[in-house]
């Protein structure tokens, strides 16, 4: 992995830790994620101008993408009903790297070295440790649904990671794959909530400029780098946004600074490190 890729997936780390806490920060979490999706829309629509054009053999992909990553949304907004953040979020989150790590490295054709596969346990423990005891407690439906988060998550960064090679574009894929993606996620929450789209550009409007301009910017960045190395160290790296998270909840939002977050962050950072020298 080569500096310019690290530093890009670091970056996209903090943007989507950057998001999240945009979320995490309104009551509704249905309105803050379809705030997200649909803030995808205007900045996809632009970006596509400045990119080269997609191919058209990579439909299947963009197809089974657009379901997995409604799946995604869907089952994340069902584990915060049920789970706090800090308990769902991190099972989703390092669940993901693991399911995707040995799906690659039995059935897929992806050269990944032993190094890189131990840096990628070492990080996903270290993202673990940050919970610390609250994992022990976390309600079961939350930790089911928080699983199937997780296998969602898998799911789509394998279909996009290979989708966007096929189309030759790989943000013009994620590009395509936000406007379809934010476009039925507002049909859906105007039908199970009507008062949704009223309150998007009111009550919402911040969540969906900068949460939406982050999250696609983030993504965009990923799924650029899906195509310059393994999908699985990508996304062990991706999922560093945890530390981000922990540092802006410190820094800006008060949160407790406890014994196994710092635990946690060191045995991420040595995994980091050691993927980076991989």
């Amino acid at each position: 992995m080569t500096t310019e890729i690290f530093l890009i997936i670091l970056f996209a780390a903090f943007l989507h830790a950057f998001w999240n806490a945009l979320v995490k920060s309104g009551d509704d979490k249905l309105l803050q994620m379809a705030a997200v999706s649909s803030g995808h829309i205007p900045f996809a629509i632009i970006v596509l101008f400045f990119v080269n054009p997609l191919s058209l053999e990579c439909w299947p992909y963009l197809f089974f993408g657009v379901i997995f990553h409604l799946g995604y949304q869907l089952f994340l907004v069902e584990s915060y009903k049920r789970g706090g953040l800090s308990q769902v979020y991190p099972i989703a989150r390092a669940s993901s790297p693991v399911i995707v790590t040995i799906f690659t490295f039995l059935f897929l054709d992806e050269k990944i070295t032993y190094m890189e596969i131990l840096s990628i346990l070492i990080i996903v423990t270290g993202l673990g440790a940050t919970v610390g005891l609250k994992v022990q407690h976390v309600p079961k439906n939350a930790a089911i649904a928080a699983l199937i988060t997780g296998c969602f998550i898998a799911s789509y960064s394998m279909v996009d990671g290979y989708g966007g090679r096929v189309g030759q574009s790989p943000v013009a894929y994620y590009c395509w794959l936000s406007i379809i993606n934010g476009l039925i996620f507002l049909l859906y929450a105007r039908i199970v909530s009507p008062r949704i789209l009223p309150n998007l550009l009111s009550d919402a409007k911040g969540i969906f400029w900068l949460g939406g301009g982050a999250s696609l910017a983030a993504y965009a960045m990923v799924m650029w780098a899906f195509s310059k190395a393994p999908i699985a160290v990508v996304m062990a790296m991706r999922e560093t946004s945890i530390l981000f998270a922990i540092l802006i909840g410190f820094f800006f939002l008060k949160e407790k600074l406890t014994l196994p977050k710092i635990i946690g962050t060191f045995i991420t950072l040595a995994g980091v490190i050691l993927l980076r020298v991989a």
